[in-house]
């Protein structure tokens, strides 16, 4: 295969649908090959089937609980062991929680959405590092948010576990860097895109997801929402060796939000 990550190993997490779907087919179409998890079993195996009907022998699936550490280390070790190596991993998995004010907030919410989107970002690290150590050249990716770069009434729990992956990639990248250089480590920070997320801005919405879509994309330059291709395309970026000088860096992929 002549592809930007061919001989790549990825995994992704969250992989059933939304970001994590885009990013595996783009990854697969390049020629990497694939572990998927996700805590739905089935939807990420509808997936993995998906994939290998295009490109045969490209993705296992596996069931996966982000914030349990012993998950993570089954799942490395079926991975390693059925495509022989890892050399990408994109922490992907990803909720945002109750739209809830800080007096409304319960520790219950605060607790849930930093198991998900942080603890699971660490426990990913530090469970693949030694795997992408051995492969020539790795790169960590972990999916933040423009909501952990510029705060949102009501969002407390969401912006304090996404700036805390934007810190923390910083710190595996400096530490990757001065134990040798083999492993990069880089953050991704979309604003609105069009996956599940979203939800709850349709419900409050009455349901009317373009009324939704319409009103979110009034603050980004663009004048639109993103699509998931829009973050696949950094990922395929980050994955391959195109990207062998870049870490410890952040990627806004936001359509100017931040610029203003």
């Amino acid at each position: 295969m002549s592809g930007r990550v061919a001989g790549k190993i990825a995994l992704i997490t969250g992989a059933a649908g939304g970001l994590g779907q885009a990013m595996a087919r783009m990854l697969a179409r390049e020629g990497a090959r694939l572990a998927l998890t996700d805590i739905d079993e089935g939807r990420v195996q509808v997936l993995a089937d998906s994939i290998n009907a295009e490109h045969p022998e490209t993705a296992f699936a596996y069931a996966h609980d982000v914030t349990s550490e012993a998950d993570w280390q089954r799942v490395i070790a079926a991975a390693v062991a059925d495509l022989g190596g890892l050399s990408v991993l994109v922490n992907n998995a990803g909720i945002g929680g109750q739209l809830l004010y800080a007096e409304q907030d319960t520790l219950e919410n605060w607790r849930k959405v930093q198991a998900v989107n942080l603890e699971s970002v660490m426990l990913g690290c530090k469970h693949a590092l030694p795997h992408l150590k051995a492969a020539p050249a790795a790169s960590i990716i972990n999916i933040s948010s423009i909501a952990g770069l510029a705060a949102s009434p009501g969002m407390g729990a969401y912006n304090a576990t996404k700036a805390a992956v934007w810190l923390y990639t910083k710190t595996v990248a400096l530490e990757c860097a001065k134990q040798g250089g083999t492993v990069r480590a880089n953050s991704v920070h979309p604003v609105f895109i069009k996956t599940p997320i979203l939800d709850p801005f349709v419900a409050m919405a009455g349901g009317a997801e373009d009324v939704a879509h319409q009103k979110l994309a009034r603050g980004i330059p663009l004048r639109r929402i993103g699509e998931p291709d829009d973050v696949a395309y950094c990922v395929l970026y980050l994955a391959s060796d195109e990207s062998r000088f870049v870490t410890g860096s952040e990627f806004k992929i936001d359509g100017g939000m931040t610029a203003q």
